[in-house]
């Protein structure tokens, strides 16, 4: 066990701004823009500020499959936010989320054009906004929005707890890997057991539960997310994997899955529809 078992808390809590960690320099107990940044700003009606974190990806496979089912009012510009460097707390980007955290969404057919945070929250836009991946049927919209916000309130304790305290905690603390991989196991098992009988999350339909559920889960147990699948040995979990890699081999997850996606010092942004081409 770590020597951390001894710790007390204050009787009132203080900020420790070198408390380790690989975003400890970007980490801070307060809100709103800390320098000036007015955002990039293309032609498309939408215009997303977004990073491929799970969340991010979240937004983009939609977008792309918006646009691969034929509808042109979801074209989008992609702009990058690197939250390692800070851009989140620019002021342009807080205007769009005050929360200062990826993905934001400025819809310009609107007028006044309309902010939108929170990727489930985009999803359920973008799917009342088109009409599509969301079903009209008051019983199975319900279940879809079930899981959607299924999603919405566990992956904090994936990326949140377990990945935090299992991949980029500065030390490991047996106690929290412990709580935080238990959880993690009971949300697999909880996917895989709603699975084993259905095609896609829902049912038979792909929907935007699919979308929101896929960058985390479905990552988690066919990509590297977090280098723990032995460790949770994510193989066992079958209907997962199968749904996983149905999802996988959509040509427009894939192409979701790399906008503002950063190689080493570059960053993939998809500003162009007839720049898709050049993500492979």
């Amino acid at each position: 066990m770590s020597d951390n078992q001894d710790y007390t808390p204050d009787k009132v809590w203080t900020w420790k701004s070198k408390n380790g960690g690989e975003f400890a320099n970007i980490n801070k107990p307060t809100a709103g823009a800390t320098h000036q940044q007015v955002l990039a700003k293309g032609d498309n009606p939408l215009q997303l500020h977004s990073l491929a974190t799970p969340n991010g990806v979240k937004v983009t496979i939609m977008l792309e499959e918006l646009v691969e089912l034929g509808f042109k009012d979801a074209e989008y510009d992609a702009y990058l936010i690197n939250i390692g460097e800070g851009d989140q707390f620019g002021s342009g980007f807080v205007d769009i989320n005050p929360n200062s955290k990826i993905p934001a969404l400025l819809d310009t057919s609107t007028e006044p054009a309309t902010r939108i945070f929170e990727s489930g929250s985009i999803l359920f836009y973008l799917a009342e906004k088109f009409n599509t991946l969301l079903p009209t049927a008051p019983r199975e919209r319900t279940e879809c929005m079930s899981w959607l916000f299924w999603q919405m309130g566990s992956a904090p304790y994936l990326g949140g707890g377990f990945g935090h305290f299992y991949h980029y905690a500065p030390e490991k603390i047996e106690y929290c890997i412990d709580r935080f991989a238990m959880e993690v196991k009971r949300q697999l098992d909880v996917l895989d057991k709603q699975l084993a009988n259905n095609s896609y999350i829902c049912g038979d339909e792909y929907s935007i539960a699919d979308i929101a559920i896929y960058p985390w889960y479905g990552n988690l147990v066919i990509g590297e997310q977090y280098n723990a699948q032995e460790f949770l040995d994510v193989a066992s979990y079958t209907n997962i994997v199968r749904w996983a890699k149905k999802i996988q081999s959509r040509p427009a997850v894939q192409r979701g899955s790399r906008v503002n996606k950063v190689w080493g010092d570059e960053a993939l942004q998809m500003r162009e529809r007839h720049s898709q081409a050049d993500f492979k």
